[in-house]
């Protein structure tokens, strides 16, 4: 079981490093006048969204699999690992989201601003905290 979680905990990390700069890249796209530098970006947020793709999946594989070995048997009753659970479904889709950032930003079809960017990159580091210290303290 150790394994599973150490690996799980790996792969977590590698994807929000991820998705911590994705956004962020965002933000400087979104600064960016000059069409050299909007190319340049275009060409770092759909390696990293692309690269970043599998260490989400193989997050939710060993979390899966740990949740079916042995978390849903000891925990499902309690409310911290339904929260948990939602918290990962928008962190999903936050994920998927950023892609469709991605694509606006190829198509040189975005319209929001650098500051609407910065709030944007907080949102995973707010699950972070929530997950982190509900699958910690397990409080409810």
């Amino acid at each position: 079981m150790m394994w599973l979680k150490a690996w799980h905990l790996i792969f977590m990390v590698t994807w929000f490093a991820g998705i911590f700069y994705l956004p962020r890249l965002y933000v400087y796209h979104a600064m960016t006048d000059d069409q050299p530098g909007k190319e340049r970006f275009k060409v770092m947020e759909r390696k990293l969204y692309y690269f970043t793709m599998p260490w989400m999946i193989l997050t939710l594989f060993f979390g899966f699999w740990m949740l079916y070995e042995y978390a849903w048997t000891a925990y499902s009753t309690m409310l911290w690992l339904h929260i948990k659970l939602a918290l990962i479904g928008v962190l999903v889709i936050y994920h998927f989201y950023c892609g469709h950032l991605m694509r606006v930003f190829a198509a040189d079809k975005n319209t929001r601003s650098h500051v609407w960017y910065r709030w944007f990159n907080e949102v995973p580091v707010v699950i972070l905290f929530a997950v982190v210290l509900l699958a910690s303290l397990k409080p409810f």
